[in-house]
């Protein structure tokens, strides 16, 4: 009997663990795909291209920086050295992308 009572708690928490580790990983994948594309800043000044494997702005000279999303934040990372460069999402749809820079400028982008 006691052996009974040790076993339907580990079952319970590798259920748990299971779940624990897959839960975020469709969420992720769709905010990517409305991140990827090319956009430009509504001055037209910024030129902004996100890809599977890049972060790339261009207001002059373009800079290819390595990238992650965590929820509404993309950080960014030169040849993979830190710190990590933050811009929040303000906001995301299909043709509209809105902006926080690290120095704390809204800057609205569009396909």
């Amino acid at each position: 009997m006691k052996k009974y009572a040790l076993v339907i708690p580990a079952i319970y928490a590798l259920t748990l663990f299971a779940f624990a580790c897959n839960g975020n990983k469709a969420t992720k994948n769709e905010v990517n795909k409305k991140l990827m594309g090319k956009w430009v800043s509504k001055d037209g000044a910024t030129k902004l291209e996100i890809t599977e494997k890049g972060f790339t702005t261009d207001d002059g000279q373009p800079v290819t920086e390595d990238y992650f999303v965590q929820k509404d934040t993309i950080f960014t990372s030169y040849q993979g050295s830190r710190p990590y460069t933050k811009f929040l999402i303000k906001s995301l749809d299909d043709h509209k992308l809105t902006l926080f820079y690290p120095d704390s400028d809204l800057v609205e982008f569009a396909r």
